[in-house]
C-alpha cells in the first residue's frame, strides 16, 4: 500500500466517480469510527453501520465544502458526525438491546456516554488507529531486523541490551533503530493530521 498523506485522501474525495478515492478514504478513517461506535455500546454490525454513515456524511459534507481545516481538526469534524450517528442508532434500539427489554428512558440514557466522555473514547481510539496506520508504513520502509530492534525495546519494552543480544546487533544499531523509527513515525503522524 502507497503512504498518501490525509490532505491527498481528500483531494481525491472530490472527484465523485473516483472508486478508489472512496476506499482510500473508508481504509483510512472506518476502524476508529467502528471502535468508537463500539465504546458508545453498539454491537460491532450496527457499528459498522454507524461508520458507513458516518464516512457517506463526511465525503458528502466535504464535497460541498462544509469542512473546513482552518476552523478545526479533520478529527473533531469526523467525532461530531460520528458522535451523533451513534446517538441515532442508540436511540433507535438498534444494536444495544435496550429496546428489547422493559427499561425506563432515564436508565437507557444513564448508559450513554456523554459527550466528554464520548470524547475520550473518540481521542483514545483516533490515536490508536493513527500509531497502527504509521506502525504498519514504518514497518515496509524499514529493514525488518531494524524495525524488530525498535519494536523490542518500544513496545515489548525490552532493554536495548536483551534487545541487542536477541537480535545479534550492536546496542548502538537498536539506539539507531529506535531514534531513526520514532524520527519517522512523527514525520507519518504530522502528515496524517494535515488535512487540505
Amino acid at each position: 500500500m502507497t503512504w498518501l498523506t490525509t490532505a491527498t485522501v481528500l483531494q481525491k474525495l472530490h472527484d465523485f466517480g473516483n472508486r478508489e478515492a472512496w476506499d482510500s478514504f473508508a481504509e483510512r478513517f472506518r476502524r476508529p469510527v467502528v471502535s468508537f461506535a463500539r465504546g458508545m455500546g453498539l454491537k460491532q454490525a450496527d457499528a459498522e453501520d454507524v461508520a458507513q454513515e458516518t464516512l457517506l456524511a463526511f465525503a458528502e459534507a466535504f464535497r460541498r465544502g462544509q469542512y473546513d481545516p482552518n476552523k478545526g481538526r479533520l478529527s473533531r469534524f469526523l467525532f461530531g458526525i460520528a458522535y451523533r450517528q451513534s446517538l441515532r442508532a442508540r436511540r433507535s434500539g438498534v444494536g444495544t438491546g435496550v429496546r428489547d427489554v422493559n427499561v425506563g428512558e432515564s436508565a437507557f440514557w444513564s448508559e450513554v456516554p456523554d459527550e466528554q466522555a464520548a470524547t475520550g473514547i473518540w481521542d483514545t481510539e483516533w490515536e490508536r488507529s493513527v500509531l497502527d496506520t504509521c506502525l504498519h508504513q514504518v514497518k515496509q520502509e524499514f529493514e525488518p531486523q531494524t524495525y524488530k530492534a525498535f519494536d523490542a525495546v518500544v513496545r515489548e519494552e525490552r532493554s536495548p541490551e536483551e534487545a541487542a543480544a536477541t537480535l545479534g546487533i550492536s546496542v548502538k544499531s537498536v539506539y539507531n533503530a529506535k531514534h531513526r523509527i520514532l524520527k519517522r513515525i512523527r514525520e507519518l503522524r504530522a502528515e496524517y493530521d494535515t488535512s487540505v
